[in-house]
């Protein structure tokens, strides 16, 4: 019963709420950031590489078998290339966030080096002098 109540602390903190939303926001931006990566990025640089992709690239263990009933047992292969590509994908997602974030940080940065709205200046004698009649005015 204690790991119970644990459990329900644990579950009913900000924390664990922020987090849910977090991630459900970052699943969002995930796909935002392939279809960027997919539809922006990637295009240009396929152009400046040759079309080169990975995903062909695969080293065969055992070729397709014809069983004697006639089912075909398919290849065993390591698909190499298809773990490269997802590589290559990871580098250029993860940069592409870095540069956002790095803009991000930019903008935030200028925010906060914006100066403080100047204080109210001190008063000067005269003021001070009205504001002493006025009290010794409002105590008679």
């Amino acid at each position: 019963m204690k790991l119970l109540n644990e459990f329900k602390t644990f579950a009913m903190r900000g924390n664990v709420i922020d987090l849910a939303v977090g991630i459900i926001i970052g699943g969002a931006f995930g796909k935002i950031v392939s279809s960027i990566v997919s539809d922006v990025i990637m295009p240009p640089i396929g152009l400046l590489i040759g079309g080169v992709n990975f995903s062909d690239l695969k080293i065969t263990i055992r070729e397709a078998i014809t069983a004697a009933d006639g089912n075909i047992l398919p290849a065993i292969t390591l698909n190499l290339g298809s773990f490269i590509q997802t590589l290559v994908d990871f580098t250029i997602i993860a940069f592409a966030i870095f540069l956002l974030i790095k803009a991000l940080n930019t903008l935030k940065r200028k925010e906060e080096e914006k100066p403080a709205p100047a204080a109210p200046p001190a008063p000067t004698n005269e003021e001070k002098l009205l504001a002493e009649i006025r009290d010794l005015l409002k105590k008679q």
